[in-house]
């Protein structure tokens, strides 16, 4: 663990969840698994608000607990899954974008509670949705508990493993942390609810409706509170089937303008791709090299509806594919027309080194990048080789071969003549080292991102009291609208904002939403280095 990701994981643990459970969470991330007292006396923290801490890290899966032999149980901090949280606002985009804005409310539910039941997502999020439509209309329980189906069918969201029930009626001591279980074959089944009703709005005043007074109300709830029909199911977001959703996308990208920026029917290779990849989303595991054989006859049949190409001309694209010296495409037999498979490994391959390729390029200059792919290329070159293949004077090329070096783009790996490595008798080879050149720049990627959080929390906080007076203004012009105010009282209100503070803002919203997107993008670059390195490691 790298102190470039213990300072992000800090940022994000109090960003989200503030100081107390930042401090929990970063003491288990720099110390390991550890008891509930040893934590509490480490930190300085109450065993009560440590409880609390802890109960938060667990809800949203950043802390797992086990249970040793003497029967002690320790807690460990999940720092992978802390840095996830930089994805969440990808994760819910995407849902927006597959599943319209009722799927993108049921997942960034379940990221900002962690694990909820099935019912409460579905009312929480009609709701939301009968909050944002006209006067008179509402969002029904069951259009929203169709698109939360469909989630679970895509893997998008699964079920939390449960304790299970025990036959054994006789007493017995409890064990001292609940041992959670669940199948595979359970992970998506989704439990059938006959959720009857419609969103309700939320009202301003202190009775609704029936004019009953709130704490009243709430009394009443208590005593007649209905017996919940899914207690005890709970809900996660499945982050490893967005990663996979992402890889995905990735790949189409990258063949896309690959291949097809030269075919004039425009898009054909990429939406094949697109196809064998839909086909095998459920059926390949996230972390498998290669996705499931397809057959040219099944990958027809499996195209969008409208999309004309003929068999014969399908037959000449995956070909295409397969001869393609990136290898994203691989045949593996000759029944039903040609069984194909994708190359995930290979692909993710090709985009980490294209990744480095472009910081080389952007940091060093063209020249440097034409070095860069040439020894990627040779795979080993001595200096003089590199001045030679390069076409690029002596002095230059050493600058350059330097300049890589230092920054850990390339390595040298000496092969001595004689036993006594004399520098006479040694040849100096320059080599490039994808795995170790992609952690590198994984490792500056924590830090460029851990930097660009603390400007922007910077940048808040020092136009701090203008953002304040910003959101009074704004909440006394929506009360005046509400109760049918006059434009020229409107109006008045919003002069309180003079026009250099309204400059001010203007300027501080660009800068944020700069650095919102440069984190995106990023992250956008982490996660494929991070791909790339998982994918390496399980086939060492």
């Amino acid at each position: 663990m790298t102190q470039a990701e213990i300072k992000l994981c800090s940022l994000l643990l109090q960003e989200h969840f503030g100081e107390i459970v930042e401090k929990i969470g970063v003491h288990l991330i720099r110390t390991g698994s550890q008891p509930l007292r040893v934590i509490a006396h480490d930190t300085g923290t109450s065993l009560d608000q440590v409880k609390k801490a802890l109960c938060v890290l667990i809800q949203h899966n950043l802390v797992i607990y086990q249970v040793h032999k003497r029967g002690v149980v320790e807690y460990e901090a999940q720092c992978s899954r802390v840095l996830r949280m930089l994805r969440y606002p990808r994760y819910i985009y995407t849902a927006k974008t597959l599943y319209s804005d009722t799927g993108e409310l049921i997942v960034e539910e379940l990221l900002l509670n962690g694990k909820m039941t099935m019912s409460a997502v579905v009312k929480k999020v009609a709701d939301r949705l009968t909050e944002t439509m006209e006067d008179g209309k509402t969002m029904d329980y069951a259009e929203v508990s169709n698109t939360f189906m469909r989630l679970a069918d895509t893997h998008f969201v699964q079920r939390c493993p449960w304790v299970p029930a025990t036959e054994n009626s006789e007493p017995g001591p409890l064990p001292p942390a609940p041992i959670l279980v669940i199948s595979e074959k359970d992970m998506y089944l989704v439990p059938k609810l006959s959720l009857i009703g419609k969103g309700k709005r939320r009202r301003s005043s202190d009775e609704d409706a029936t004019g009953e007074p709130k704490a009243k109300r709430s009394k009443h709830s208590t005593d007649n509170k209905e017996p919940i029909p899914d207690d005890g199911i709970y809900w996660q977001a499945n982050l490893d089937r967005f990663h996979q959703h992402f890889r995905d996308q990735a790949i189409v990208s990258a063949v896309a303008n690959r291949m097809d920026q030269f075919t004039f029917q425009t898009q054909t290779s990429s939406e094949i791709l697109r196809t064998m990849l839909r086909m095998s989303e459920i059926t390949t595991p996230s972390a498998a090299p290669f996705t499931q054989p397809l057959s040219s006859n099944e990958i027809f049949r499996s195209l969008p509806v409208g999309y004309n190409i003929s068999k014969q001309v399908l037959d000449q694209y995956l070909t295409l594919l397969a001869d393609d010296p990136l290898e994203f495409v691989g045949k593996s037999g000759d029944s039903g027309g040609g069984m194909y498979v994708i190359n995930l490994h290979k692909a993710l391959g090709s985009l980490a080194t294209a990744t480095l390729e472009s910081v080389v390029q952007e940091r060093f200059g063209s020249r440097c990048a034409r070095i860069f792919r040439l020894v990627l290329q040779k795979k080993h070159l001595e200096q003089k080789q590199v001045e030679d293949f390069a076409m690029i004077p002596a002095k230059e090329a050493k600058d350059m071969l330097y300049k890589m070096l230092s920054g850990n783009f390339i390595s040298l790996q000496e092969i001595p003549k004689t036993p006594d490595h004399a520098p006479s008798r040694t040849f100096y080879l320059y080599t490039v080292n994808i795995l170790s050149a992609a952690r590198m720049l994984l490792h500056r990627c924590y830090k460029s991102i851990a930097n660009l959080i603390e400007r922007r929390q910077f940048e808040t906080k020092e136009n701090k009291r203008l953002l304040e007076k910003s959101q009074r203004v704004e909440a006394i012009i929506a009360s005046m609208q509400a109760t049918g105010a006059e434009e020229a009282q409107l109006q008045e209100i919003e002069e309180m904002i003079t026009a250099p503070e309204r400059q001010q803002l203007e300027t501080l919203k660009r800068n944020v939403n700069k650095l919102d997107a440069s984190e995106i993008q990023v992250d956008e670059t982490i996660f494929l280095l991070e791909s790339y390195i998982e994918s390496t490691m399980k086939r060492q």
